[in-house]
């Protein structure tokens, strides 16, 4: 049995978060590299063959969903974890079933991305007991769910909310609430 860790590909446009990632893992012996969009990811992992790929749910202007099904494609053994601060059950139960391994919400510890990609009964994800979601987190958890059903169109959501578009916009800025 081999004591190398798996080789990280991280793939997200906040250059800073990825390069602090990065440094984290390469001090716990975990090689790594990052990408900021689909196309330099793609080619990254074809070169790089990760065993972990982050994936960040929103890539600039465009969705880190799509991506999901190439990936698995092209490293059929790696495992994948979106990572995003837009956590909805929509895009996380979408996440799962194009082929990510599990789905972390922003800001996640190391640690936690370490178990996210762990099949070790030691960190399984119910071991955390259940919380009370809060009002704003089950606002925030309803807002997604009809944005995901007007499939992103913003105007349609705020329609469907009975909600003003600029401030569903402000509401989609915002990081998830927990």
């Amino acid at each position: 049995m081999t004591d190398s860790k798996p080789s990280v590909l991280i793939i997200d446009d906040d250059l800073h978060f990825t390069q602090v990632l990065c440094r984290s893992l390469e001090r716990q012996g975990y090689p790594s590299q990052h990408a900021a969009s689909a196309a330099e990811a793609l080619t990254l992992a074809e070169n790089f063959r990760p065993r972990w790929i982050v994936l960040d749910l929103r890539l600039a202007n465009e969705s880190g969903l799509p991506l999901i099904q190439p990936l698995t494609q092209l490293l059929p053994d790696s495992r994948i974890v979106m990572l995003t601060g837009y956590a909805s059950i929509p895009t996380a139960v979408e996440a799962v079933k194009l082929g990510a391994y599990n789905y972390l919400h922003k800001p996640a510890t190391l640690q936690e991305l370490i178990n996210a990609f762990s099949d070790n009964p030691e960190h399984p994800a119910s071991d955390t007991p259940a919380e009370v979601m809060s009002v704003e987190r089950m606002e925030w958890e309803h807002i997604q769910r009809v944005l995901n059903e007007h499939e992103g169109n913003i105007s349609a959501t705020a329609r469907a909310l009975n909600m003003h578009r600029r401030t569903l916009q402000r509401k989609l800025q915002k990081y998830a609430p927990r």
